[in-house]
């Protein structure tokens, strides 16, 4: 059964999602396995604990992130990125809906906040998309 939705109700403006954060163990065995089976480019900026994975003819962006101590192969590490210019404005508007957002963190030049989706999936709003990595 689908859920009903509110007509009057607008979407909070967002971009696209076009990353996704993979939580892993061996990030060097998941860059080789995506570059050299499908195509994608690795990019890390110098002190950043994320590669980028970026597809040769667009698509969605990989970002690879070292998985913590708690987290186990075999569960579902992922996380949906929806890009925004002004997280904290995005966030706000989330918040005023009701839906429970965490902090506004800044990580080397860009913004993001996370939430939980209904079925409890990891979400972020980040302007990483619009920094100069």
């Amino acid at each position: 059964m689908m859920a009903k939705t509110d007509p009057d109700m607008r979407p909070v403006s967002t971009g696209p999602c076009s990353r996704i954060v993979i939580y892993c163990k061996n990030i060097d065995a998941m860059v080789q396995f995506y570059t050299d089976h499908f195509g994608y480019h690795a990019d890390q900026k110098d002190g950043d604990r994320i590669v980028e994975l970026t597809p040769a003819h667009g698509g969605l962006i990989l970002m690879l992130h070292p998985a913590s101590k708690g987290q186990r192969a075999g569960q579902s590490l992922i996380k949906l990125v929806f890009d925004v210019r002004d997280v904290e404005h995005t966030r706000s508007q989330l918040i005023e809906r009701g839906i429970k957002v965490g902090a506004l963190h800044q990580a080397d030049g860009y913004g993001f906040a996370n939430m939980k989706d209904p079925a409890g999936n990891s979400v972020s709003i980040s302007s990483r998309a619009f920094s100069a990595l």
